[in-house]
């Protein structure tokens, strides 16, 4: 059985409500997709792990109801046209890898800083050796 769950697209806050099942493993909501994840167009199929989360297009993508508490007469200060503002965004689901839940935040590049001495800056203008007045 499904329900619907909503979610708010993360640049223009356009709700959108798709069908889902009971069992929810959701782990963000993006404008960018993660890493090393595929995602489903919400026509396709996407609940059975064939995928790791739904590609919206905001505003666009079809079977799911966009701005659901909307009534259309644009008296909730929008237009009355279509909302969303068109930019993809990325629901995404948690995953696991060896029965650890991975985390989808790419991971640092360490930089090793060469240990050598440097100078800490350019070197300064010659000036007069001592008393007797002589240059280098």
């Amino acid at each position: 059985m499904g329900y619907p769950v909503t979610y708010h697209c993360p640049r223009c806050e356009t709700i959108v409500e798709i069908e889902r099942e009971g069992y929810l493993a959701d782990k963000a909501v993006t404008p960018y997709p993660f890493e090393g994840w595929t995602y489903a167009e919400p026509d396709e199929s996407f609940e059975d792990d064939a995928a790791d989360g739904v590609r919206f297009v905001c505003g666009e993508s079809d079977e799911v109801v966009w701005d659901p508490n909307a009534d259309g007469s644009g008296e909730d200060g929008s237009s009355g046209s279509t909302p969303g503002c068109g930019e993809p965004f990325y629901l995404s689901f948690v995953r696991y890898e060896e029965g650890r839940e991975i985390d989808p935040r790419a991971e640092s590049e360490f930089v090793r800083i060469d240990p050598d001495p440097r100078p800490s800056g350019p070197k300064g203008p010659d000036g007069p050796c001592g008393p007797g007045g002589g240059f280098r």
